[in-house]
């Protein structure tokens, strides 16, 4: 009986050691699912992996067995927006509550068979070193007494797990919601905005002239009044709040708070953007400052080539993290209480077919093709993601008006913010959102074709 107690009780803590989580995934997210070895307390959180960081799980689980999970990853694909659209939300929720409880089942009959194996050697030599001749019988006897041990402990002590994991709708409700965007509006409400555009500098009109009453932070964050905000208030006779600042992240900008180039602090876009309690639709732009588009697009000129391995490998981890944060930020709009329309704008292609004018800046024709080709990579992570919660996208044009056309709606190298849209390529932008969402006016108001602005001869900075 003595060997039996030390053999189950080695073989269960061994196996709750080095039993592999197992894997679940609904809706782009994957997550790993185990145990936790056993503590004192008989009520607490479980342990939460989140991509390196642990934690404590959001949900408290009764007993001193308690889940492990690590959430792996979270992928935006066509697979996952056609799933959405053919299931609705609902059913996906569903799914992922399901697949929580099954891998935690799983993984409890992995660790009972690890257990067995584990409690089958000392047994076996045991009975080799006192020559018992009954050794089958006294292997089955150790074996029952695991497995009984086993199933009948996780069924007392962890017996309201599964019913917990299956309330876990999304993967937020394992993480739980940020203190910052849980709080409550920052400043007072303004019932009377229509409209809000948050995002980064292509959003904040960086480069563009400052209005006269501009605000210190209006300076700081470059936001100008020939902005797209600003050409979609005219347009449609909104007050638009533009709240987008220049180098804004969604960590850093929009979920939480960003540090501007003058030492100020800007508070997080999105819990301002909440205090617009009337408002029609929230217009997002962001992504290049996640990915580091500006250091990657100098480093590119100033390369022999844009598609070395390092750099590969150094853009694909940038847009793994964004993809990310970027389904962070859809599950908050999400929850917005007034429910708007969001709008999600792509990112226009700032070179064309001619890049002759950016030679002397170390730009060639094959670059050009890279960078291009991860901003579409960039820009297909914006539209799945949108599309997988139902927001619409908005496709910004600027074919016959890149760098080294004759009429460029970017700004070239020596403007105050290259690569940067111009006053028409603000409009350009204006003009897509309006096409996305023709049904937010009652009489939808046509904005005006872009004109030509006087421009110097553009060239990479």
């Amino acid at each position: 009986m003595a060997v039996f107690v030390i053999v189950t009780v080695g073989a269960i803590w061994l196996a709750l050691r080095v039993t592999p989580l197992q894997t679940v995934s609904a809706a782009g997210q994957s997550a790993q699912v185990g145990a936790t070895l056993p503590n004192a307390s008989l009520r607490g959180p479980g342990e939460l992996d989140l991509f390196g960081q642990v934690m404590a799980t959001s949900p408290q689980f009764t007993g001193p067995i308690r889940p492990k999970l690590a959430l792996e990853r979270i992928t935006i694909d066509p697979q996952v927006v056609q799933m959405l659209r053919a299931q609705g939300p609902s059913k996906v929720e569903l799914t992922l509550s399901q697949q929580l409880a099954a891998g935690w089942e799983r993984y409890f009959v992995w660790e009972t068979l690890i257990a067995v194996g584990f409690a089958a050697i000392p047994l076996i030599a045991v009975a080799a070193v006192r020559k018992r001749p009954a050794i089958w019988k006294l292997l089955a006897a150790g074996v029952a007494v695991v497995c009984l041990v086993n199933v009948g402990g996780i069924a007392v002590t962890a017996a309201g797990t599964p019913k917990v994991l299956r309330s876990v709708k999304t993967l937020d409700d394992l993480v739980g919601v940020d203190p910052l965007t849980e709080s409550a509006q920052i400043g007072g409400a303004q019932p009377g905005v229509q409209a809000v555009v948050i995002g980064d500098s292509t959003a904040a009109g960086w480069g563009l002239p400052w209005g006269s009453g501009a605000t210190p932070e209006d300076e700081a964050c470059g936001r100008s009044p020939e902005s797209y905000a600003a050409d979609i208030a005219a347009a449609n006779q909104w007050n638009v709040l533009n709240l987008a600042c220049g180098s804004a992240t969604i960590q850093n900008g929009l979920l939480g708070p960003e540090v501007l180039y003058n030492g100020e602090i800007a508070p997080p876009q999105l819990p301002r953007a909440e205090a617009a309690t009337h408002t029609k639709v929230i217009i997002v732009s962001v992504g290049a400052d996640d990915l580091s588009w500006s250091v990657l697009t100098q480093l590119c000129a100033a390369s022999a080539v844009c598609d070395d391995k390092v750099s590969t490998a150094y853009f694909d981890e940038l847009l793994d993290a964004f993809t990310r944060n970027y389904y962070e930020l859809l599950s908050d709009l999400d929850k917005l209480p007034a429910h708007p329309a969001v709008l999600i704008n792509e990112y226009y292609l700032p070179f064309g077919s001619d890049v002759g004018c950016l030679r002397q800046d170390g730009m060639t024709p094959a670059k050009a093709k890279v960078l291009l080709a991860r901003l579409g990579q960039l820009n297909t992570v914006l539209a799945q993601g949108a599309g997988l919660f139902g927001y619409g996208v908005a496709v910004p044009r600027f074919t016959g008006h890149e760098l080294c056309t004759a009429d460029p709606w970017v700004q070239g190298p020596s403007d105050p913010a290259p690569l940067h849209p111009n006053a028409a390529g603000e409009l350009a932008i204006a003009l897509a959102d309006e096409e996305a969402f023709p049904m937010l006016s009652p009489s939808p108001v046509e904005l005006p074709a872009p004109t030509p602005s006087p421009t110097s001869s553009p060239a990479l900075g």
